[in-house]
């Protein structure tokens, strides 16, 4: 298949590589040292399922060259979706499926707004894996899955296909009975704990040892099982077990990305994350009281790393 990834961080550095090795025709779509490094150097995956490199891998900076493609893996931000979605309209064929693979569950719509619903899927994936140098990824845990599915659930043929060829570049792919079930399951864990962690600044370890941070965090998960709910996605109100079970997994030290971008000044997923959940919960008029306090407390360092707010 003739594949784009746009976006090129560790997600993109990984699956794209594992999809380039298996002799699919990628394109990376990347900017700055990344875009340097894989122009002059290719790409170096260093994983515990086995080390590789691609000295030499199709890498430009700009999308309108690439022309139609099979298919477009979205590995950027969250908050950078809005200007992805128009930098993939020209790759966008009659057949192109474009996939998301970021945190949230707001991308869907996102990207059918601009791209139309006839060529999004909803995607998303677990990894644990870092850039350690422009065109450099390492894969640090054994665990590297994609979920991906259709809107309504049905298995097309073009996902099957899909499938076909992200489980031959050996990468674990899972299509699950309801896919939306399965990224707001996903957001549930990602949201509570990036959220806690972040107006805590604590790691996993303090957060689940401290009754009151380890009520925080299953009250947080509660208010995004009610939201799901509320706008009709069946997830089941004991999926809270299962997300305490990943953050008593955790390792102690361990803390989420939007945590460590906020504590470091960086723009962060704080919109993506407990924004969305305040913003879905007022359209549907779900009280949401704790995202909307972590939200509104966290966003002033959010509007200071985007250089909206100087103090």
């Amino acid at each position: 298949m003739r594949i784009a990834f746009i976006g090129i961080g560790a997600l993109g550095g990984y699956f794209g590589g594992r999809l380039a090795k298996a002799g699919n025709d990628v394109i990376f779509i990347a900017r700055g040292a990344m875009l340097e490094a894989l122009r002059k150097d290719g790409l170096r995956v260093e994983s515990p399922l086995g080390d590789f490199a691609l000295p030499k891998v199709q890498a430009t900076g700009d999308p309108t060259a690439v022309g139609h493609v099979d298919a477009v893996f979205v590995t950027t931000k969250a908050w950078q979706m809005t200007e992805a979605a128009q930098q993939i309209r020209s790759m966008i064929g009659p057949e192109t499926i474009v996939v998301p693979l970021q945190n949230g569950v707001e991308a869907y719509d996102q990207l059918a707004a601009v791209l139309g619903s006839e060529h999004v899927l909803e995607g998303m994936c677990h990894i644990l894996a870092m850039v350690t140098a422009p065109g450099v990824v390492r894969h640090a845990g054994a665990k590297a899955l994609i979920t991906i599915g259709e809107r309504n659930n049905v298995r097309t043929p073009r996902l099957e296909k899909l499938v076909e060829c992200l489980s031959s570049a050996e990468i674990d792919t899972r299509v699950p009975d309801n896919i939306q079930v399965a990224l707001w399951e996903k957001f549930e864990f990602v949201a509570s704990f990036g959220a806690v962690g972040a107006i805590t600044r604590a790691p996993a370890g303090v957060i689940r040892s401290l009754p009151e941070t380890r009520s925080l965090l299953e009250n947080a998960a509660r208010e995004i099982v009610g939201l799901a709910r509320a706008t009709g996605i069946p997830v089941p109100s004991e999926s809270v077990v299962g997300t305490m079970k990943l953050v008593d997994s955790a390792p102690p030290n361990g803390s989420s990305s939007m945590q460590r971008d906020l504590v470091a000044g960086r723009p962060s997923e704080l919109e993506a994350q407990s924004g969305s959940v305040v913003r879905l919960g007022r359209a549907c008029n779900f009280p949401t009281p704790v995202h909307e306090i972590i939200y509104n407390s966290l966003l002033p360092g959010e509007l200071r790393a985007r250089g909206k707010l100087t103090f």
